[in-house]
């Protein structure tokens, strides 16, 4: 769950929230006369390579060199 400060609370004691979301990994929300305005989450590194992600995905590749859809197409009916 977030946490919630004020920008007065904030301000002073900006160095300490960091290391707390830096040691916990909780984000801290930032508020402005009680309305949020700023989430401070911990930064977490992605993979560069898109297919990285991808990978394992595919469950299942049957066919893999015939036209996929081709009962859809109105033109081919």
């Amino acid at each position: 769950m977030d946490s919630t400060v004020s920008k007065s609370k904030f301000k002073p004691k900006a160095l300490e929230y960091f290391r707390r979301i830096e040691e916990t990994g909780e984000a801290i929300v930032i508020t402005d006369k009680g309305r949020p305005v700023l989430k401070i989450v911990p930064y977490r590194e992605t993979k560069a390579n898109p297919r990285a992600r991808l990978r394992g995905s595919v469950l299942r590749y049957v066919r893999p060199t015939e036209p996929v859809g081709t009962a859809d197409w109105e033109s081919l009916k």
